[in-house]
């Protein structure tokens, strides 16, 4: 596995790759990798001759009061598993190597965002959008792989690659969990042994909305009030949010006609994490 630090170096890499015939995935990500990252890693490399990861925690989408500067970082460990999974290729730049100064340029992808976290979060997906953007650039993929506990990211993604007529495919990767149940995540690492086991209840409330809807449920707004009722009687949760929203668009729905996604935010400490499912009416 080699490792760059460099837009030139990157786009000389993917050239030679390319030129060799070899197709090229790639998986962005903010390091501090776990089985989920990994996960994405592993079908990249099933699927793409040519494999590029970046690790780059991003600065523009983080706000003003969040965790930027304690985020958890690990290089080392995280060039060890990246070359666990054959990665060929990993990017770490410097802040000054993505952003050189002044920057006045951001991708905002207007109408996916002003929900869920966009509420929680003013500023964030565009941060995203724009990294994201400018890291397609850089490598030049074919395929992208992100994972499915940020639901709304891959949509935004999604929406910005069709917008733009950017030339690669977008592949959503199922959400991977703990054996408990928890969903992967770095922020994890941020819980006490107490809120870890609190944070169970993300998890088992999405099960029961899911439940809920092979028993007939239809009525979304009982189901919301279902979720928030459970999560409710966990001490140590603080709701941000739990909607249930149009799986495409990301807008409300009352009545399970087509597929939803039910997701939520919801702190512990000073730990935010998120956690989705998909409904299906049948």
């Amino acid at each position: 596995m080699r490792i760059v630090t460099t837009i030139a170096e990157v786009r000389e890499a993917v050239r030679q790759a390319r030129h060799a015939g070899q197709r090229i995935g790639f998986v962005p990500t903010m390091g501090y990798l776990h089985e989920g990252h990994l996960t994405l890693m592993r079908q990249a490399r099933s699927e793409a001759g040519f494999v590029v990861v970046s690790i780059f925690v991003n600065p523009t989408q983080f706000g003003p009061n969040e965790d930027f500067a304690r985020y958890p970082r690990d290089l080392e460990r995280d060039e060890a598993l990246c070359a666990s999974v054959s990665v060929d290729l990993l990017f770490h730049p410097a802040v000054e190597e993505i952003y050189p100064q002044p920057f006045r340029t951001s991708v905002k992808v207007a109408g996916l965002t002003d929900r869920l976290c966009g509420a929680s979060r003013p500023g964030h997906f565009d941060g995203v959008a724009t990294v994201v953007s400018k890291l397609f650039n850089i490598v030049k993929p074919d395929v992208a792989y992100f994972g499915q506990k940020d639901a709304q990211q891959v949509a935004v993604i999604q929406r910005m690659v069709a917008d733009l007529n950017l030339d690669l495919e977008i592949v959503p990767v199922p959400t991977v969990r703990e054996p408990d149940g928890l969903a992967m995540s770095s922020r994890n690492t941020y819980l006490s042994p107490a809120e870890r086991q609190a944070a169970l209840v993300l998890s088992r409330s999405l099960a029961m909305a899911r439940d809920l809807v092979m028993a007939g449920e239809r009525n979304m707004s009982a189901l919301a009030a279902a979720i928030r009722a459970m999560i409710a009687e966990e001490p140590l949760a603080e709701i941000d949010y739990v909607e249930i929203v149009d799986y495409a668009a990301l807008q409300p729905v009352e009545r399970l006609e087509r597929r939803a996604l039910a997701a939520l935010a919801v702190r512990f400490g000073k730990t935010r994490l998120i956690d989705n499912i998909t409904l299906e009416p049948s």
